[in-house]
């Protein structure tokens, strides 16, 4: 028709202001509370928690989030299933046995391998750590799944042939500092303010593992690049990345459900750290990237409205 009104951003986003209006009803009524399982403070799962928490605070009347401190995902993983939380954030390798029990509100980013070591230690590859005292991430991290599955790779039992430790990402930067372990472990955003403390800190390049982790254990895992400078004077290395989930219990309604992937669409730029290098996160057009594990069925309704 002549008269018809053009499909523009503008429109689209006023026509689904107006679709969650409807969804929630009017006024503000009571705030959903949502307890979400993020990570150790000094990562970005804790930050993109809080930012998360912020913006439910500052943007919609639907829904509260509550950050919870965690070890990581499979500690986020087994208090969902248990149901001490509504929400979880997992890196995508260790969802494993839980897949049948939660589903997931979006992909939010991509988790970043970083082995760090001193400088001078002379070790240049993972099966160097042959002996040596390795951090993987702390208990109940998904650094502790995917580091043996690393070092597996790499041709080394975790078991037998390093001696292997569960630090907090903190306490494990000291030791490390210290002399007290050789590398750590940690699965995260880049940079990661707490690993820029190891002075002098170098990132071992974990490229050449990323076909033989995909052949092994699935595409769970990308190749992707920490560029130069993103920790002080250090060069590029190519490393492992992981999909970063957002979860939720099948319970959790449908419309706190859409709220929140609505603050994920909405106001991405606000759920970047500020130390991010930004490259990672949220994009509207990968959040229904989530693998083997279903969308919420509210999630899916608010992507179904945002892509048409």
């Amino acid at each position: 028709m002549s008269g018809a009104v053009p499909m523009t951003r503008r429109r689209m986003l006023a026509l689904t202001a107006l679709a969650s209006a409807a969804l929630f009803g009017c006024g503000t009524g009571d705030r959903s509370t949502v307890r979400l399982a993020s990570g150790e403070d000094g990562g970005f799962y804790f930050a993109f928690a809080r930012l998360l928490a912020d913006a439910a605070a500052n943007e919609t009347d639907h829904v509260r989030i509550e950050p919870v401190e965690t070890a990581g995902s499979q500690q986020n993983l087994r208090m969902i299933a248990d149901g001490e939380v509504e929400t979880a954030l997992a890196l995508a390798d260790s969802v494993g046995d839980f897949a049948g029990r939660v589903l997931a509100l979006g992909r939010v980013y991509e988790n970043y391998l970083q082995l760090a070591v001193h400088a001078d230690s002379g070790i240049e590859q993972v099966a160097d750590l042959r002996g040596r005292r390795v951090n993987l991430g702390a208990a109940g991290s998904g650094a502790a799944l995917t580091g043996a599955r690393l070092l597996a790779t790499a041709g080394l039992d975790p078991t037998v042939d390093v001696v292997t430790e569960h630090r907090p990402l903190r306490e494990a930067v000291r030791a490390l500092t210290d002399g007290d372990i050789d590398a750590l472990l940690w699965a995260g955003g880049v940079p990661t303010a707490a690993l820029t403390v190891p002075d002098p800190m170098r990132l071992l390049d974990l490229g050449a593992l990323v076909a033989p982790m995909r052949a092994e254990y699935g595409p769970v895992y990308d190749h992707v690049a920490i560029p130069a400078d993103a920790y002080p004077g250090s060069p590029a290395v190519h490393t492992i990345g992981v999909t970063n989930l957002l979860l939720a219990t099948a319970t959790l309604p449908d419309e706190t459900a859409a709220a929140i992937v609505e603050l994920l669409l909405w106001h991405a730029d606000a759920l970047v750290p500020a130390e991010a290098a930004g490259t990672q996160f949220l994009d509207g057009r990968f959040l229904i990237g989530t693998g083997t594990v279903p969308l919420h069925p509210g999630a899916a309704e608010v992507y179904r409205r945002w892509h048409g």
